[in-house]
C-alpha cells in the first residue's frame, strides 16, 4: 500500500514542503530510502524501527521503499523521523486516520519518545505562508511554536501519543498561543550605563552610534571600561518588535541555540573569541550550511574584543555584510543568503603594550611597533566603522565618587526619539536608520551649508579621508542633528562627527 505524509525541509531560513511517500510490497525484506537523504536521515531507519516496536506497534517485514519528494532537494536533519514512522504505519494499514494537511516534524528516541529539533519556527512560518495550519511537533518545541498565530500546533511527548491523537483515542489540546510583549517585559539586562564611571566622550559616542545604527570602535589601554561600555549597548537600543524577534529567532532556531523561552526577545549580543575562523563568523559547514556569528547578531550587536588579534582574513570577511546587511554563503552544496543587519562594536588597545596615547600611563612601544600593530586592521575595514573613539583611564576620585551617572533608560529615551525622527524621514524608503543611507539619500536629506562644507573639506584633507569616510561623517552628523532635534546639519554637528575619525590618520 502507498501512503503520503507531509513534512518540511529547510533551505537556509526558508521551508520547503517534502512529501514522504512509502510503498510496502511483498518481496525480499529491504528498506530503501531515496530522495537525497543525508546521513542523519539515512540513520533514521533504526530509530524508526525501534520507536515503532517500543510503542507496541508492528514494523513491517516486507520490501519498504520510501521516497522523499521532491528528489532534487537535499534532506538534512533528524526531524524526518516522525513523518517516516507515520508513513510506514499508514502504508502498513496500522493507521487509518486522516493525515492530509498535517505537517509532521520530530526526532524519535528508541523508546518512541519525541525529541526537540532545530528549525521549527522558520518551518512553521514558511508552512503557514503556503497554506498549512495543522502541525504535530515534539513537546520540547512547544514554546517556540506558541508564538505563531493562525496555526494549530500539537506538541506531543511520544509516537504513541501522536497515534492516539490521530485516531481520537485520547484528547489533546493544541499549544496555547503566548504573548510576545509579556515575554519581553519579563527579560532584564545585566548591565546598565549607570555602572560606567566617567567616560563621557565614549558614552556620547555610544549614544550616537545606537541612535543612527552606526558601527563603533573603542580604542584605549586595558582596564578602561571598553568591554563594559560595549555590553551596555543593547540596553540603550530600542526594544525589538515582534517581527524583528521572529527574524532573529528563525536564525537562532536553525542554529539550534534557542533557549526554553522559544523566542529571542532581547537584542542579540554576540562576542566571538579572537581565534574564531572565517567560517564561524560568516557561516557555512561541511554538510549543512549554518548561520555564522554575524547572522546570529542580526538586529543586535557583534562585539569583537581585541580587534587586531583576529586573523586578517576573518576581519576582511566582514566588509561585504557591513555594506549589504546580508551575507551569501556559497559552498559545494549550494548558496544560501542569511540576514546580517547588525551593529559592529570593536575594541582594541592602541599598541602592543596598550598604553600609547594615555595621559596616565607610559608606552614602551617603538613607533614601528605601534604602526605594525595598528596596520593589522585594514583601511577599508576602518572606513566602514563610523565612530572611532579613544577611551583613556579615569582618576580614582571619579571611580570612588558619589556622582550619579545616567541610566540606560534615560539614554534609551533619547535614542528612541532620534529613531522616531528617522522612521518618519525615511517613510517610503527602504532604510530605517541614518547609517543605511546611500548617496542618493545623503544628497536628499543631508544638505550642507557652505560653512559645513568648508569644515568637511578641511577634515578630508587633514585626515586624508576616503570618499566613503566623508559620507560616513555626514551620516554621523545627521544623527547628531537628530539627537539635537535639528532639521539641518550645523557646523557643530560636522565638527563632532569629524572628531570621531581620529584613527583614520593614526598610522593604520
Amino acid at each position: 500500500m502507498l501512503s503520503k505524509i507531509t513534512s518540511f525541509a529547510l533551505n537556509g531560513l526558508e521551508g520547503v514542503p517534502v512529501e514522504v511517500e512509502t510503498d510496502i510490497n511483498k518481496g525480499m525484506v529491504s528498506y530503501d530510502l531515496v530522495g537525497l537523504p543525508d546521513t542523519a536521515v539515512k540513520e533514521s531507519k533504526e530509530r524508526v524501527r525501534s520507536a515503532i516496536k517500543n510503542s507496541a506497534l508492528y514494523f513491517p517485514v516486507n520490501k519498504i521503499t520510501i521516497n522523499l519528494a521532491p528528489a532534487d532537494i537535499k534532506k538534512e536533519g533528524s526531524h524526518y523521523d516522525l513523518p517516516l514512522a507515520i508513513s510506514i504505519l499508514k502504508a502498513g494499514d496500522q493507521l487509518t486516520a486522516e493525515t492530509d494537511g498535517i505537517v509532521f516534524l520530530g526526532e524519535l528516541a528508541l523508546d518512541g519518545s519525541l525529541r526537540p529539533v532545530a528549525g521549527i519556527l522558520p518551518i512553521l512560518i514558511s508552512a503557514k505562508t503556503k497554506g498549512y495550519v495543522n502541525f504535530i511537533v515534539p513537546a520540547g518545541n512547544a514554546n517556540e511554536a506558541s508564538y505563531i498565530e493562525g496555526t494549530k500546533v500539537f506538541a506531543m511527548q511520544s509516537l504513541r501519543d501522536v497515534i492516539d491523537l490521530l485516531t481520537g483515542e485520547c484528547s489533546f489540546s493544541p499549544v496555547e498561543h503566548r504573548s510576545f510583549k509579556a515575554t519581553q517585559s519579563a527579560q532584564q539586562y545585566n548591565y546598565d550605563m549607570s555602572l560606567v564611571r566617567g567616560q563621557k566622550v565614549a558614552k556620547r559616542a555610544l549614544e550616537i552610534a545606537v541612535a543612527g545604527g552606526h558601527n563603533i570602535l573603542l580604542a584605549g589601554p586595558p582596564g578602561t571600561g571598553k568591554t563594559l561600555l560595549a555590553r551596555c549597548i543593547p540596553t540603550i537600543m530600542p526594544d525589538m518588535t515582534f517581527e524583528e524577534a521572529l527574524e532573529v529567532t528563525k536564525i537562532h532556531s536553525v542554529a539550534g541555540s534557542l533557549t526554553e523561552e522559544g523566542i529571542v526577545s532581547m537584542r542579540p549580543f554576540r562576542t566571538p573569541h579572537h581565534t574564531a575562523t572565517t567560517v564561524s563568523l560568516c557561516g557555512g559547514g561541511n554538510t549543512k550550511i549554518r548561520p555564522g556569528e554575524i547572522s546570529m547578531a542580526h538586529k543586535g550587536v557583534l562585539f569583537l574584543d581585541e580587534l587586531p588579534e583576529y586573523t586578517r582574513h576573518a576581519l576582511e570577511s566582514l566588509r561585504q555584510p557591513l555594506e549589504d546587511r546580508v551575507i551569501t554563503v556559497t559552498r559545494a552544496g549550494g548558496a544560501i543568503t542569511f540576514p546580517a543587519d547588525f551593529m559592529l562594536c570593536a575594541s582594541m588597545n592602541p599598541c602592543p603594550c596598550g598604553n600609547y596615547g594615555s595621559a596616565y600611563l607610559t608606552c614602551s612601544c617603538t613607533p614601528a611597533q605601534v604602526h605594525k600593530y595598528r596596520s593589522k586592521i585594514s583601511g577599508p575595514l576602518l572606513d566602514r566603522i563610523d565612530l572611532q573613539v579613544e577611551v583613556d583611564g579615569i582618576k580614582y576620585d571619579d571611580l570612588a565618587g558619589e556622582s550619579h551617572e545616567e541610566t540606560s533608560a534615560q539614554v534609551k529615551e533619547r535614542v528612541e526619539k532620534a529613531r522616531a525622527i528617522q522612521r518618519e524621514r525615511y517613510r517610503g524608503e527602504s532604510i530605517l536608520v541614518n547609517a543605511n543611507m546611500g548617496e542618493k539619500q545623503i544628497k536628499k536629506y543631508c544638505r550642507l551649508s557652505a560653512e559645513c562644507e568648508e569644515i568637511l573639506r578641511t577634515a578630508f584633507e587633514t585626515l586624508h579621508l576616503s570618499a566613503r569616510a566623508r559620507s560616513r561623517i555626514i551620516k554621523v552628523a545627521r544623527t547628531i542633528a537628530d539627537l539635537a532635534f535639528s532639521e539641518e546639519i550645523k557646523p557643530g554637528h560636522i565638527l563632532e562627527a569629524a572628531s570621531y575619525r581620529s584613527y583614520d590618520s593614526s598610522g593604520t
